[in-house]
């Protein structure tokens, strides 16, 4: 039964203000005559806030050289000062000896460190009244503590091995990555120091989180949790697809994340100025977003779920003629036997080298995004491209590919809408559950599985394939995970004991071998938005939920309940389990929302 009353505003994580939009010059500065039109043109807005964070605990110290590790994880004052100069973490560096802390911050940030100290002795390399440490970021403990190139770690996109120079009775900041642990070494023989503070400044975009979910299962908690924390940390300037690396934006990657960012926080500038503004500039046609076909497919799947969710058709009309002229771009590469596809077709590195497969998937992708366009030329009134989406589909429809046995490829054969063969790669998609699982298709997965009427084997494969990385020391999802990896590893929150392997440095292929590897991807992140669609059971089903769809389940559950923001405020959520079976659903609905059949 439905139950609609007036809303009550539920914030998750709440924050002050919504993302404002990365565009430079577009925010007023609150800033004197003089300096303000000086600076006028110069300033480009950082909408992002700060805090510090204290280490959760002290990992590891060297044998030698460091006193007085656990006074790191103590509040400080944040002001050095010169009472006490010798009360700290004191760190000696002798000849032939190591002097080295790794610290755990205790869940995966977005920022930098900021290092206080009270007393030093300059050493024998030291610039002036200063000593040299040498900083390793890490999205694991291992990473933390590698050398460069050893395991594939590496210095791209973001810097997370530095050298940087401590003042006395001063403070230095430094970094911009993403690291739950931090190794700092004093580097000069000779060398003191007495640290004040060693913090975390955790840089982060100022969003309210409206999104939320709980159920009776703690582990999918944590799973929604951890894909939602995912997302949030490579929302920092554009959304980025990593956000220790690639710290890029991809747009064949960007739909999960845009799902997820739906989801938690509704279609905030940061997501509309990702995917319009700067995707066309940066790719203008005759170029592929990214430099590669399947991507502008899947810019265009992303643009009409944002407007499906948004309701914006203004922002709409400003891709419009980049869509009219894309779709004529797209027309010559249906064959005349209705296949859709490309000479060098992506689909996820696991994909890569299985040319059947990836045929059949890119198909699959043409036949969505002509759903989709035929859907946008209906929103725009434009019965010129609305005409080529029909024409296009009804050609695409007469080409039947094969998934090869490949889940992948499976996923997007049952989304596409060719309903003769949806319950078959549904079947392909459920075998084995969590096996041979990818985090980024992992999302259409779980959606193949949730239209093929098995959304308890989703819920189980969630818990199997998603909560494997949690039981490993996970606290957001990665670039890529197989369950084959666990065996004989050790966690990614330890150091890798003798006698086993490092899930981080020896793990990984194709691009992200061992230590280059992303802990932090957010396209991982697809389990939030899958979780709010299918349990608690709402979707859009006119632009800006003007109408919805509710068709909620609990599976084995036996309660959870949610919010899902929308245009016209919150949508809340609580479904319980009756004693029979059936369900008991209590759905609020602000103004405006209605509930279709």
């Amino acid at each position: 039964m439905y139950k609609v009353k007036m809303a009550i505003v539920v914030l998750f994580w709440a924050a002050t203000a919504l993302g404002q939009s990365v565009t430079p010059g577009t925010q007023n500065f609150d800033l004197p005559d003089f300096a303000a039109s000086e600076l006028a043109g110069r300033q480009v807005p950082d909408d992002r806030v700060r805090s510090f964070v204290l280490a959760k605990r002290v990992v590891w110290t060297s044998e030698t050289g460091v006193d007085g590790a656990d006074r790191l994880l103590l509040p400080v004052a944040g002001q050095t000062s010169t009472a006490a100069m010798n009360d700290g973490c004191h760190m000696e560096k002798t000849a032939g000896a190591d002097a080295a802390i790794l610290l755990d911050f205790g869940r995966e940030l977005h920022g930098g460190l900021r290092l206080e100290s009270r007393n030093l002795t300059p050493g024998n390399g030291s610039y002036g009244k200063s000593v040299r440490i040498r900083v390793r970021f890490g999205e694991s403990a291992d990473e933390a503590m590698a050398e460069p190139g050893e395991k594939g770690a590496v210095v791209e996109h973001s810097a997370r091995d530095m050298i940087v120079n401590v003042p006395w009775l001063g403070a230095v900041e430094f970094g911009e990555s993403a690291f739950r642990f931090a190794r700092l070494d004093l580097l000069d023989d000779g060398a003191k120091i007495c640290f004040d503070s060693v913090r975390a400044v955790f840089v982060h975009r100022n969003l309210q989180w409206l999104g939320s979910f709980r159920c009776s299962d703690p582990r999918l908690n944590d799973v929604w949790n951890t894909a939602a924390w995912t997302q949030f940390l490579t929302m920092q300037g554009y959304i980025i697809e990593g956000a220790k690396r690639d710290r890029l934006v991809w747009y064949g990657d960007f739909h999960p994340q845009a799902m997820t960012t739906l989801a938690l926080f509704g279609a905030v500038p940061v997501l509309t100025d990702s995917l319009g503004t700067y995707a066309r500039e940066t790719w203008p046609l005759p170029k592929w977003m990214n430099g590669m076909p399947n991507y502008s497919l899947w810019w265009l799947i992303t643009v009409s779920d944002v407007v499906r969710y948004s309701g914006n058709l203004d922002w709409l009309r400003e891709q419009q003629d980049y869509i009219k002229t894309l779709v004529d771009q797209l027309l010559p590469h249906i064959a005349d036997d209705g296949r859709g596809g490309f000479d060098n077709p992506f689909l996820d590195w696991p994909t890569h080298g299985k040319r059947e497969a990836l045929d059949a998937g890119t198909h699959a992708m043409f036949l969505m995004a002509f759903h989709r366009v035929r859907d946008l030329a209906n929103l725009l009134q434009d019965a010129s491209l609305a005409g080529k989406a029909d024409d296009a589909l009804a050609k695409l429809g007469q080409y039947q590919g094969t998934n090869q046995g490949n889940k992948q490829a499976a996923a997007l054969m049952a989304c596409a809408g060719q309903e003769s063969t949806a319950v078959a790669n549904g079947q392909v998609v459920a075998k084995g559950g969590g096996q041979n699982f990818s985090t980024f298709y992992g999302y259409y997965m779980l959606e193949a599985l949730a239209k093929t009427n098995q959304k308890q084997v989703a819920l189980d494969v969630i818990r199997q394939y998603w909560g494997a990385m949690l039981d490993v020391g996970a606290t957001t999802f990665w670039e890529d995970f197989d369950l084959a990896w666990l065996k004989n590893a050790g966690r990614i929150d330890e150091l890798t004991p003798d006698g086993k392997e490092s899930l981080h440095g020896d793990r990984g292929a194709f691009c992200y071998i061992g230590l280059r590897h992303s802990l932090c991807h957010g396209w991982s992140s697809g389990p939030t938005p899958w979780i709010q669609n299918h349990i608690l059971g709402v979707e859009p089903v006119s632009p800006g939920f003007k109408e919805i769809s509710f068709q909620p389940f609990l599976g084995d559950l036996d309660w959870a309940e949610g919010t899902i923001p929308t245009p016209h405020g919150l949508i809340r959520v609580r479904l319980d389990k009756n004693a029979d079976g059936t369900i008991k659903s209590d759905l609020t609905l602000p103004d405006g929302v209605r509930v279709i059949p």
